[in-house]
């Protein structure tokens, strides 16, 4: 039986917040590792460390009462393995996914997938009438991008952050 079909999608909780940081902490792992890759210690330490140090910050702000994010968790067999966070402006009527992330031992068996469906119908049934999403361009984030563009996400403006030492 695949992951899919034993997975539930529900709002969060607070009680959920350890795992979704295990998760959050462990699916960004490779991702962080390589943007010091790309950047050389030296760089990755001055411009990019203490924005993703502070990612844990951000899951918890997005997951605190009134952010203003809606945030889902999926689950299967009782076990948060993925979560993905939502908003909606109603006077722009655009949907944004942030932050988001399935456990690595859970990738590639449609969990995200569900998890960015879901996304999107809370988005329809919010008013959206069009959804955003932000991902890298690096090899680290090959997998989102392939999982975004499955759900549907086809415009991007590219985008390069540049960097070098003074």
């Amino acid at each position: 039986m695949s992951d899919v079909t034993q997975l539930s999608i529900r709002p969060v909780e607070a009680s959920d917040e350890g795992a979704l940081e295990e998760i959050r902490r462990t699916a960004f792992e490779p991702v962080f590792a390589s943007f010091r890759s790309l950047l050389g210690d030296e760089i990755y330490e001055l411009a990019q460390a203490k924005e993703d140090a502070a990612q844990a910050d951000l899951l918890r702000s997005l997951i605190a009462p009134g952010s203003g994010w809606d945030v889902f968790v999926a689950e299967v067999d009782g076990n948060v393995v993925g979560f993905v966070s939502v908003k909606v402006d109603a006077a722009t009527r655009v949907g944004e996914i942030g932050l988001n992330a399935v456990h690595p031992s859970r990738a590639g068996h449609g969990i995200g997938t569900a998890l960015y469906e879901h996304a999107l119908e809370h988005m329809r049934r919010a008013g959206a009438r069009v959804a955003t999403v932000a991902t890298g361009g690096d090899p680290s984030h090959a997998a989102a991008r392939r999982a975004y563009e499955k759900v549907g996400f086809d415009r991007a403006i590219p985008s390069v952050w540049l960097c070098r030492l003074l």
